[in-house]
């Protein structure tokens, strides 16, 4: 059968948030990925969410951060152009009180914005909590943070769910968890800054949203303003979601990737004239402005891979079970003594967060170092 504007109906599932539906082969819910990008200047941000809604957003996402809750201190160094930095303090400097994200949460409003913001972990969750959100959302590397998981969807709100660097059994584990959000709406991505726009296999959104039954969409870290968001169309997509900035050269740590207010603008007048149309004719205009065999590309072959650009993240992005402090053989490790944090750059992966219930009250057979992933050689019995 061709594909048509009715196959979109058939196929594709649509997504309910503050009273709004949206659906495959109608215009996207387009969110602007503030993040971070505020650099704890509240004038700044508002100036980001008064740039999301001139440029056509229909959403406002931010981040909340508390170093603690992500990683370690000892989880290495990150490059940035006044030189090495650790991970840890780098994230320490994004860390802003929850009475800022109240009053984004207010100007978005006013600017007719939904307000996004994510929690890492259930410090900053109670936090975001605090200001009865009307949507959750959890980032890639959380998929795996179980108890965060548990949380959010016991909240009654739409959750949105990230699954960059992730496998089959990480996105099915994770939609069990959160059987009892009233909506749930999962978004493919490439967690590499800049993402490889051949990387996107944006067939897989089909593939996905067949297999489990819920709306999808696309977080796009690509550097193009149109063509991954363009081609998500074009296999059901009902929701766009790209970092913006004020300007690609700010200190902020995704402005790189991000788009400016021009270029956001342009993405979204772009799949609002698209909305409507069928697969064949999303596919035949990006096509015709970006040639055949980079739209290939795009497209991909359907099937769920990680990407090879985050294939070396895959265990250290995500969440494990790492000690918070140094510990000897022969302890009983207690509920304080680990964290489901981000391995990252220099520590080894811990057990997968499912068992920390059996780490937590087990004896260990051998010293484990502050912040190394507690493995099962360093475990003898409970």
């Amino acid at each position: 059968m061709d594909m048509d504007e009715r196959s979109f109906t058939v196929a594709g599932r649509s997504f309910l948030a503050a009273g709004r539906a949206y659906s495959p082969g109608g215009p996207p819910l387009v969110i602007a990925e503030i993040g971070t990008a505020h650099g704890g200047d509240i004038a700044r941000a508002k100036e980001l969410i008064d740039a999301a809604s001139e440029s056509g957003a229909d959403c406002a996402k931010f981040q909340i951060v508390h170093a603690a809750e992500i990683l370690h201190p000892a989880t290495g160094f990150v490059s940035l152009p006044g030189g090495p930095v650790r991970l840890y303090d780098r994230f320490r400097e994004l860390e802003v009180s929850i009475d800022f994200f109240a009053e984004c949460s207010r100007h978005a409003a006013d600017r007719g914005l939904l307000f996004l913001c994510m929690p890492f972990g259930l410090e900053s969750a109670a936090e975001l909590k605090s200001l009865s959100p009307a949507i959750a959302k959890v980032a890639s590397p959380e998929l795996n943070h179980l108890p965060l998981l548990a949380e959010l969807a016991r909240w009654g709100v739409p959750l949105i769910l990230s699954s960059g660097v992730s496998r089959l059994a990480d996105i099915e584990r994770a939609l069990e968890l959160t059987e009892a959000a009233p909506e749930r709406l999962l978004l493919h991505c490439v967690t590499s800054y800049p993402a490889p726009e051949e990387e996107y296999n944006l067939a897989v959104l089909a593939t996905l949203s067949a297999c489990f039954g819920v709306p999808v969409g696309v977080s796009d870290h690509s550097l193009d303003p149109v063509l991954v968001p363009a081609l998500s169309l074009a296999f059901g997509s009902v929701a766009v979601e790209k970092h913006i900035t004020l300007s690609r050269s700010g200190d902020g740590l995704d402005d790189p990737v991000a788009l400016t207010p021009a270029l956001f603008a342009e993405m979204t007048r772009e799949l609002r004239s698209l909305a409507g149309k069928g697969r064949d004719a999303i596919v035949a205009e990006m096509e015709a402005r970006y040639g055949k065999e980079r739209v290939a590309r795009t497209i991909g072959d359907g099937r769920k891979e990680i990407a090879p650009s985050e294939r070396a993240n895959y265990g250290r992005t995500n969440r494990s079970v790492h000690a918070t402090r140094a510990l000897r053989a022969g302890e009983t490790v207690g509920p304080a003594d680990v964290a489901l944090l981000r391995t990252e750059k220099v520590l080894n992966p811990g057990l997968d967060p499912a068992f920390l219930g059996l780490v937590v009250g087990a004896r260990l057979a051998r010293d484990v170092a502050d912040g190394a992933g507690i493995e099962w050689d360093d475990l003898i019995q409970r």
